[in-house]
């Protein structure tokens, strides 16, 4: 009897869980890939389920890496303008100087 209660009591934690996931709108499925890449697909999945632009940016990387479109032009442009350092007046010049004088 103690194994049945402990059972019910694992599987409503499990199905609570899982109803969870889905209102957050995350879902199981099953995927087949070599041994070697487990960590990798499950470090992949788990980032995705984030919230965030880093998720996004992630989201955005893969879909570009297997659709096998080339990047779209301005994409070192568009990084750029969202970089933390846009606005922050920094003083990039640097002085001109002629050089020096090398002994061929």
């Amino acid at each position: 009897m103690r194994q049945s209660v402990s059972n019910n009591a694992q599987k409503r934690a499990i199905e609570n869980y899982r109803s969870r996931l889905t209102k957050r709108g995350i879902v199981r499925f099953e995927l087949q890939a070599l041994e070697t890449d487990r960590d990798l697909i499950r470090t992949l999945a788990r980032k995705l389920t984030e919230e965030g632009p880093e998720a996004g940016h992630l989201r955005h990387a893969v879909q570009q890496a297997v659709s096998g479109e080339p990047p779209k032009p301005g994409g070192i442009l568009a990084a750029l303008r969202r970089s933390p350092l846009v606005g922050a007046d920094l003083d990039v010049t640097r002085p001109r100087e002629e050089g020096r004088k090398v002994d061929l």
